[in-house]
This record gives structure tokens, C-alpha cells and sequence, in this order.
């Protein structure tokens, strides 16, 4: 494959962007590196998959379509013509994976709380099943495995691995690089995170990582030197979120943070990649889009925005290229841009630019992008095309019982939408080690196989679905039990018990946390944030779930 390629082309960052590491050593160089690369746009998490339908797809085409490039499987995974990134997310049932895992900075239950939570530089398209396998395990490498499907392994770690943890993952050797790089990215951009789980990361400036996860790093990336797919990546993210992987553009950075030349200043003049503009060795051109070509932008609801991008590749740009939107329904669509550097065009080879559609009355509607100047001759005309609905009214779905369950997976089921479903989102909580761990996953059906159970660890699911981009309430909690229910909850900060005609709290002082009580099916009947000692809640005869906090649940029986 084209990872485990050495770097063949020279990256292109912007003159000037790395300047704050010229001269620098050690730490002082990782903090330079932070402040260079830091700010950027923080993209919606849900629309990750329209910019990956351009920056995470091979550059060849599979049966004339794109195919995404999944560095968790060697599944191929088509986008079809018609659909967006996102509808090939739901029709694949593929995932947004997390390289550092969410979980790990979880703060007061909230993941969205830092950029860190849709940063495209943690974060890759994945393929279900190993998604799931994967958890939150950190990476190492593995002894034995449990899941291995060519290209993903989880399993018991070698000695020296994890920092703790009973299970690692372990990529395959030709992503390795990929994901060292973006995990000294983590470790630079976001080092001033409280981590939860301290495998691999130290909450403080330098170094950050622990000293089994420098070296192991470290190992991965010389083993795996940047490939022209990283390189590609890196201009992609820049256009999107407005900021690059400096571990991409010097494949040497790391070695000077972390590794054999800690004690050497870094000089960029002595760096391999120096950003250079591409001589003018042509006629300007723009090969994408082609004049007429139209950009659709399917269905939304009056009042809400939908966006696209729209490739533009080009060379030999002699000035800025202009960009226009003219026609009836201009002000309904607006282009991030109303301008690109002919700098950008000739290093990147182009630019991908993103429209908004934001339709103020519903119908259908159209306009016209006009690319002009950058040196070329005359002009190239888009079509702008959308339609807007009305508001869509979502009511909650009813979450059903499980079924085909076993020690290792089940079958989440719900009733369909009463109206139109684009697509279904189902919330898996487990209950594990006093914390929630919670993971979503789309689909276009109404169930959704949920493999990578332990027997031992209660879970939960809930099920909402989107149209036109709005998501409905959500729907009853279905409890799913652990194999073995204990009658009385063990080391938590109180015990509650069955008594006659409801349930009662004994506590004896110490820190407390939150009670629910589910039916049978796995409804919330009740929740109490921090009960009294003493605290009665009467309910009627009949069989109850009981956890504290994320503790391990207990089944009472209230007669």
C-alpha cells in the first residue's frame, strides 16, 4: 500500500507558519510547536466524513467510485455516486474513531468539552467491528489477540506495553508512523488536558507521554516514515480546520522532543521539507471543477445550513483566483472564501472550498459559482442546486428488548420512525469501574449488532434518528444486565435494599453518587444524584435494576 511508502514529495506548509520553532531545543521546541499549530477551527463532529470523502479515500478509484481508506480493516468501503461522505457513513456502517479514545479526558461525564473531541488529527474513518474491538484500549503491542482482522489486533500486551492495561491495540506496521504522528500531535496540541486514564499520557507540558509510550512511538514512526498519503492529509486538514501535523512536515520533530537528538537545536533551514512554492512552469490552468459541472446539495430544513466542498485543483497560478456566486438564490449559498492565494493553488495543487447552503423559505433553489482571474482565460461556472422542507416534527422512538444475546454481543432493537429516518444513531452506555462509557453508531436499519460485550459489564442503549440534519428526543433506555447481578451493591459509597412497599438507602457519611432504579425493560423509573441515608422511594411490586454511580448493578426484588 501507499503507507508504507517513504516520503516521496515535499511538504507544503505556508512560509513563516513554523517560525516559533526555529532555534528552539527539548521542551522549549514542543511548546513552540503548540503555539504554531493550536489554533484552528473546530469542526462539527457529525460532518467529519464530508471532509474525509476527500482527505481519508485512496487516490485511485474501485469500480469508478471512492473508496475510503480505512486504516482499522482492509473492508472496502465504497462512497456511491449521489451520496455525501456522511450517507456513505450510515450506508457502510462505518465509525468516527478516536485514535486517543474520548473516554480518556472525559470531564464531569462531558467529551465535547475541549477541540480535541472533533480534531481531525485524532481522529480517522473505522470500520465497525473493529471500532469496537478497539475500545479504549491504548496502543502497544500484542502477545496473544482476541480480535485480528488483518489489519487491526487486540489483544494481551507484550511486557513493557500498555502502562496497565489488560488489552492493547495494535495497528498494522504500515500505519503504525501514521498514528505515532498523530499522537505526538495529541501529546504537543492538547498537553494541559486532566487525563482519566494515565496509560499513555501525563497531565503536564514535558514530556507529556510516559516513558513506554515514548519509545514505542518513537519506534513506530522511524520503522514507518511519512508517506504521500500523510503528506496529502496534511494539506486536506490544513483547508478545513486551518492548522497541520508538524510531526508530518518534519519527520525528524520527534527525535528532537523525545528521542535521539533532545540535546540538538532545530534549525528549519536544515530540514528536509522547506515549503517552497512550486516554480510557474505553465500556462495557468484549472483541471477541477470543469465549466457546467453542478454541486448538489440535497434536502434541508427551511432555516438550518447544509455544507458541501467543492474540489478546486489548479497550477501555475499567476494571481489570486476570484470566486463569485451570482443568480436568483445567491444569498442562500456562500462560499468560505471569497478568494484563494494563487501561493495556496500552486503548492497544494489546488483547494477544496467549502459552500454553506442556508435556505431562508422552502422550494427548490439555484445559483451559480464563478471562478475568474488566477491567470486563466475567461471563466468556469458551478451549479448550485439544494431544496429546503419544512421543519421536520421528530418525536422519540420506543428502544426494544435485545435479542440473539450472548457472552459477547446482542442485538439492539427499536421500532422505525413514524416519518422519514435518514438514518438511526444508537447510544451504548456501559457501566464499568465507577464511570459511563459511552459510544454512538449509525445505521440504516432498526437494529444494530452490538459485538465486543463483556459478560461482566452492565450496559445500556437509547436510539434517536436524524432528518435533514435535525435529531429527534431520545428514545426509553433498554437495560441490558451483566451475567451476574449481585443481590447487594458492593463497594460503593452507600447500599440500598428492597423493602416492603419500595426501596431504602443506608449510607454512613463518605462521597456519594448517583442512583437509578430501571424496570425490567430497562426504563428509568427514578434518579437521585446523592441520596440520604435513610432515603425511601416507593415503587410497586415487582423486579428493579439498581446502580450507584457507574458501579456494578444489582437486581432487588421489592415484594
Amino acid at each position: 500500500m501507499a503507507a508504507a511508502v517513504a516520503m516521496t514529495a515535499a511538504a507544503s506548509y505556508p512560509d513563516g507558519y513554523y517560525n516559533r520553532m526555529d532555534g528552539k531545543r527539548k521542551e522549549e521546541l514542543k511548546t513552540a510547536a503548540k503555539q504554531c499549530v493550536q489554533s484552528h477551527t473546530m469542526l462539527n463532529y457529525s460532518s467529519l466524513p464530508n471532509y474525509w470523502q476527500y482527505s481519508d479515500v485512496y487516490p485511485e478509484l474501485t469500480d469508478g467510485m471512492k473508496r475510503w481508506w480505512d486504516m482499522y480493516s482492509d473492508a472496502v468501503y465504497l462512497i456511491r455516486p449521489g451520496q455525501t461522505g456522511t450517507q456513505s457513513f450510515s450506508a457502510n456502517s462505518m465509525q468516527r474513531e478516536h485514535a486517543v479514545p474520548k473516554s480518556w479526558w472525559k470531564k464531569n461525564g462531558s467529551v465535547e468539552y475541549t477541540p480535541a473531541y472533533s480534531d481531525m488529527w485524532n481522529l480517522y474513518p473505522s470500520d465497525g467491528a473493529a471500532n469496537q474491538a478497539k475500545l479504549n484500549y491504548p496502543f502497544g503491542e500484542t502477545r496473544t489477540t482476541t480480535f485480528d482482522n488483518g489489519v487491526t489486533k487486540v489483544g494481551a500486551p507484550k511486557a513493557g506495553y500498555g502502562g496497565g492495561s489488560s488489552h492493547v491495540f495494535e495497528p498494522a506496521d504500515e500505519y503504525k508512523g501514521d498514528f505515532a504522528r498523530a499522537i505526538f500531535y495529541m501529546a504537543t496540541v492538547y498537553d494541559d488536558l486532566t487525563w482519566v486514564y494515565d496509560y499513555m499520557f501525563v497531565s503536564n507540558t514535558y514530556p507529556s507521554l510516559v516513558p513506554w509510550a515514548v519509545n514505542m512511538l518513537l519506534q513506530w514512526s522511524r520503522q514507518d516514515p511519512v508517506s504521500q498519503k500523510e503528506i496529502d492529509r496534511n494539506d486536506y486538514v490544513e483547508q478545513y480546520q486551518g492548522n497541520r501535523n508538524p510531526f508530518v512536515d518534519f519527520p525528524n520533530l520527534a527525535e528532537y522532543i523525545w528521542g535521539v537528538s533532545m540535546g540538538e537545536t532545530f534549525i528549519i533551514a536544515d530540514q528536509e521539507n522547506t515549503g517552497t512554492t512550486p516554480p510557474i512552469t505553465g500556462d495557468p490552468e484549472i483541471v477541477m471543477p470543469v465549466n457546467g459541472e453542478s454541486l448538489d446539495f440535497g434536502q434541508t430544513a427551511e432555516g438550518f445550513a447544509i455544507s458541501r466542498a467543492l474540489q478546486i485543483t489548479g497550477h501555475n497560478m499567476t494571481s489570486p483566483l476570484s470566486l463569485r456566486v451570482v443568480g436568483t438564490d445567491k444569498d442562500y449559498f456562500t462560499p468560505q472564501v471569497k478568494s484563494i492565494p494563487a501561493t495556496t493553488m500552486n503548492q497544494n495543487g489546488g483547494y477544496l472550498l467549502n459552500i454553506t447552503y442556508l435556505p431562508l423559505k422552502t422550494g427548490s433553489h439555484e445559483a451559480t459559482l464563478t471562478l475568474y482571474d488566477g491567470g486563466i482565460e475567461g471563466s468556469i461556472a458551478v451549479t448550485l442546486r439544494g431544496e429546503a422542507l419544512d421543519v421536520p416534527v421528530l418525536t422519540a422512538l420506543h428502544a426494544l428488548d435485545p435479542t440473539d444475546v450472548t457472552d459477547d454481543a446482542y442485538t439492539a432493537r427499536w421500532e422505525a420512525a413514524s416519518g422519514i429516518a435518514d438514518y438511526y444513531i444508537v447510544t451504548r452506555v456501559r457501566y464499568q469501574d465507577g464511570a459511563e462509557e459511552a459510544e454512538t453508531y449509525e445505521t440504516g436499519e432498526t437494529s444494530y449488532r452490538m459485538t465486543g460485550r463483556d459478560p461482566s459489564v452492565a450496559e445500556s442503549y437509547t436510539v434517536t434518528y436524524n432528518r435533514l440534519g435535525l435529531e429527534s428526543p431520545v428514545s426509553n433506555s433498554v437495560y441490558v444486565a451483566a451475567a451476574a447481578v449481585n443481590d447487594v451493591l458492593e463497594e460503593a459509597p452507600y447500599r440500598v435494599y428492597a423493602a416492603e412497599g419500595g426501596l431504602t438507602v443506608s449510607r454512613a457519611g463518605g462521597e456519594g453518587g448517583t442512583l437509578r432504579v430501571y424496570d425490567i425493560n430497562g426504563m428509568i423509573l427514578l434518579e437521585d444524584r446523592d441520596p440520604s441515608d435513610g432515603a425511601f422511594y416507593p415503587v410497586a411490586r415487582g423486579v428493579y435494576i439498581v446502580t450507584i454511580g457507574g458501579g456494578r448493578p444489582s437486581k432487588l426484588t421489592v415484594r
